[in-house]
């Protein structure tokens, strides 16, 4: 398990401000005579083991793709794993993930429109063998995305048998 201090949270903070800040840029706002060789071992260490990733962040609506919609799927339950790999691989999905709840397989899409929307559920992922049933919503307005998401103050890494640990005992 990756073991996060201080200086990493500032250095994933910063980044997240802006994914191109040089090292040096990065070290002179943390302080604390942190250097700029420092902070460029520490982003790669980051990377190295899957902490972050430095990637551009598309915004769809440039490309037209100005509609998105959730889409949840009731699978039979030896197929969900199938069902979610095969969603996953069309280019129109941002996000797929297996649920455990009302539905299975939760279902991220950017569409053009509506209808296009309509058309990829009903004939595309619906004709997915073992999906029995869509249910399908509109994404007028979305106020934080996932790639907002911020390291709670105080947060550190944890290992998994703290984390479950601490979903028992609620």
């Amino acid at each position: 398990m990756y073991e996060s201090d201080e200086i990493d949270l500032g250095i994933v903070e910063l980044l997240m401000e802006d994914g191109r800040m040089a090292a040096a840029e990065i070290a002179r706002r943390i302080g604390g005579n942190i250097s700029e060789r420092v902070v460029r071992y520490r982003i790669e260490r980051m990377v190295a083991e899957k902490v972050i990733q430095i990637r551009p962040i598309i915004n769809p609506k440039v490309f037209g793709y100005t509609t998105v919609a959730d889409v949840f799927l009731e699978v039979e339950s030896d197929s969900i794993q199938e069902v979610a790999r095969k969603a996953a691989k069309y280019d129109c999905v941002s996000y797929v993930a297996c649920s455990i709840g009302e539905t299975d397989v939760s279902v991220q899409v950017y569409a053009r429109d509506t209808a296009e929307v309509y058309r990829f559920v009903t004939e595309v992922i619906g004709k997915i063998p073992g999906v029995w049933k869509t249910t399908t919503s509109i994404v007028p307005v979305v106020l934080k995305d996932v790639y907002e998401w911020r390291v709670p103050p105080g947060a550190r890494s944890a290992p998994l048998s703290y984390v479950e640990n601490k979903v028992t005992e609620r």
